[in-house]
């Protein structure tokens, strides 16, 4: 036996064909719209034409990732929209089919979507970075200084640092750690005093510090030292003046980390910490804004398709809007910032089961 019966495998593919036109129909507007604008700057920069479309097709998966609840919307308000116009949802209930078994395929694609964008948010920083560096977006600085800062480098280690002198190859107020599995590949972290770049070994000593090795949770096992040379701290000096990952470029894992450091710093991270949990919040949206759109765009058979267009861009302004709203709530503390990425969700969802609870089954 079919887990999907005839009338669910119509409706889901009717929902399907909506959803897909759209979450690709969005990015390439938002290409086109870019390129526009860029295009002159991009050829300043003596890139090919091939450069530059390898460049936008790279960033299609961080884009799509922004809309896919926009995409749900769409799919659910205009595929509900036309079933209602075309009395096949009444059809349905004089056939014993209630309201909410009928859309249940609609919310299968939901989950469906939400996985996707599950899967396209954890591949989108990868994307993010090899479109930076075929667009040469990150650029060397000039500066022989820097104060304050952390860089994400490789194996997943995270510097924070006081203060860098190019000039001096010196470091001052560092911070080494990284991130380990378990007691085989523990975590660890060095504070130490200074740092001194040797051009000959093309190393850094650290000077008067301490090294914390984390085998478990409950175990911290501390070593003083004077100098500690640290083998995977490969940056030469000017390198550090570069900009290195920004968030959009890191995981979720590693954003986790680079928030981490910077709070240790004492740094500001609210805004940090809404944009890590809107990795996990904008794809379990899809399910919601999927409940929402459900029981609304039954109303539409009075408007035809430009109120159902109507509903959804207004739907998908409004969603934006309140997730630009919480950000600022969230890195100003008003919230708690892992609350506040959830907030329009929550919202929507609220209004969601309003809705669902008055349509007619």
């Amino acid at each position: 036996m079919r887990i999907l019966k005839p009338l669910d495998r119509y409706v889901l593919a009717e929902w399907v064909k909506i959803f897909a036109g759209t979450a690709l129909g969005f990015p390439v507007l938002v290409i086109v719209l870019d390129l526009t604008e860029k295009l002159d700057k991009y050829l300043q920069r003596s890139l090919s034409l091939q450069s530059i479309a390898l460049a936008y097709l790279y960033g299609v998966p961080d884009t799509m990732f922004l809309v896919l609840p926009a995409a749900v919307l769409f799919a659910t308000v205009f595929s509900v929209g036309s079933f209602t116009r075309h009395s096949e949802i009444t059809a349905a209930k004089a056939s014993g089919i209630s309201f909410y078994r009928f859309i249940l395929p609609m919310a299968f694609g939901a989950v469906l979507a939400a996985t996707l964008g599950l899967g396209i948010g954890a591949l989108s920083p990868y994307t993010n970075s090899r479109r930076v560096e075929l667009l040469k977006e990150r650029q060397f600085s000039n500066r022989s200084t820097r104060f304050n800062f952390a860089y994400a480098a490789e194996d997943e280690r995270m510097y924070t640092i006081g203060s860098a002198d190019v000039d001096k190859r010196v470091l001052d107020g560092v911070v080494v750690e990284r991130k380990g599995k378990d007691a085989s590949y523990p975590t660890y972290f060095v504070a130490a005093r200074e740092g001194k770049y040797d051009l000959r070994t093309r190393q850094w000593t650290l000077k008067a510090g301490v090294l914390h090795i984390l085998p478990t949770d409950s175990m911290n096992i501390s070593v003083a030292f004077d100098s500690l040379r640290d083998r995977r701290m490969r940056e030469e000096p000017r390198a550090l003046m570069a900009s290195s990952k920004v968030p959009d470029e890191m995981s979720f894992t590693e954003l986790g980390q680079f928030i981490r450091a910077l709070e240790r710093s004492g740094s500001d991270v609210g805004a940090l910490k809404v944009g890590r949990m809107l990795k996990i919040a904008i794809p379990a949206t899809c399910v919601i804004i999927m409940l929402f759109g459900a029981p609304l765009a039954t109303s539409t058979q009075r408007g035809g398709t430009a109120f159902g267009v109507g509903i959804s861009l207004g739907t998908t302004v409004i969603f934006l809007m309140l997730v630009q709203l919480t950000q600022a709530i969230g890195s100003k503390g008003l919230v708690p910032p892992n609350l506040a990425a959830w907030l329009p969700g929550l919202l929507f969802g609220l209004v969601g089961v309003v809705l669902l609870a008055r349509v007619r089954t």
